[in-house]
C-alpha cells in the first residue's frame, strides 16, 4: 500500500519525508466531498428556480397598443373593430381545417395534425419547418388575400399585436382560437408570446380596465379614453 508523505524541514539538518496523518486526509476528502455536493445541490436548485415561469400579468394591467384602422400594417388582427373574430380566424378553427391541412400536407398527415391543434409548432412545424407549416396556415385560413380582406385592424410590430389581442381580449372565450389561428400565419408570435406580455407596459392608474382602454393619438397619458359614438 502507498503511504502518503509531506515535507519537512529541520532547521540545520535540511530538507526530510514524514508520513501524513492519514486521519486528517480522509477528514479533509470528506469535507471537500460534502462542500462538492451541497455546491452542486445549491446550484441545481438555483437553476431550476430560473426556468419556473412566473404567472402572466391580467389582461387589465396591460397598456392596450393602438392598431392601424386598416389591414395596411405587418401583422393583421384577428378580431375586427367590432370586437368579433375575423371570419379568417372562424375559417382556420372551423370544419375546414381539417380538409385544407389535407390538401396541403396529404390525408395522413392532416389528420395527425388535428390531433396537434395547435399544428404550427407541433407536428407539422417540427415534421415540415415553419416556413410550411405558416403556408398550410394561410392556406387554412382562406389565403393571403382572404386574411388580408377580412380583416379592418393591423400592426406594424409583433409585439403590439400580442399585447392588444391579450389585454383587450384576453378574457373571451374564444380568445384561445384567435390565438392558435394567429400564431398559425406568425409562427413568432409563439416564440415570443410569454415573453411579450411579461415586458409588456404596463396600464396607468388613470387608464381604464383592459377591456376598454385605447389610447387614440390626441389623448394624452393617463387621460381616459373618448367613447365612441
Amino acid at each position: 500500500m502507498f503511504r502518503m508523505f509531506q515535507t519537512i524541514v529541520h532547521p540545520g539538518s535540511g530538507v526530510g519525508l514524514r508520513p501524513c496523518n492519514s486521519n486528517i486526509m480522509v477528514t479533509n476528502m470528506r469535507q471537500f466531498q460534502v462542500l462538492s455536493v451541497g455546491l452542486l445541490a445549491l446550484i441545481v436548485v438555483i437553476a431550476a428556480a430560473a426556468c419556473v415561469p412566473t404567472e402572466p400579468p391580467k389582461p387589465q394591467e396591460l397598456a392596450i397598443p393602438k392598431p392601424i384602422e386598416g389591414n395596411t400594417g405587418a401583422y393583421l388582427s384577428p378580431y375586427t373593430s367590432d370586437g368579433v373574430l375575423a371570419k379568417w380566424v372562424d375559417k382556420a378553427v372551423g370544419a375546414e381545417t381539417g380538409a385544407a391541412i389535407g390538401q396541403a400536407a396529404g390525408t395522413m398527415v392532416g389528420q395527425k395534425a388535428m390531433e396537434q391543434i395547435p399544428f404550427v409548432g407541433g407536428f407539422l412545424g417540427a415534421e415540415l419547418g415553419k416556413r410550411a407549416g405558416r403556408e398550410i396556415a394561410i392556406q387554412a385560413s382562406g389565403g393571403m388575400e382572404f386574411i388580408k380582406e377580412t380583416s379592418d385592424l393591423s400592426f406594424d410590430k409583433i409585439e403590439d399585436l400580442a399585447v392588444y389581442m391579450y389585454a383587450k381580449h384576453g378574457s373571451s372565450e374564444h380568445y384561445q382560437n384567435a390565438l392558435t389561428a394567429t400564431m398559425g400565419i406568425y409562427p413568432e408570435l409563439k416564440e415570443s408570446y410569454f415573453g411579450i406580455l411579461q415586458q409588456a407596459p404596463r396600464a396607468t392608474p388613470g387608464q381604464a380596465s383592459g377591456t376598454q382602454s385605447e389610447q387614440t393619438p390626441d389623448q394624452k397619458p393617463g387621460q381616459a379614453a373618448k367613447k365612441k359614438i
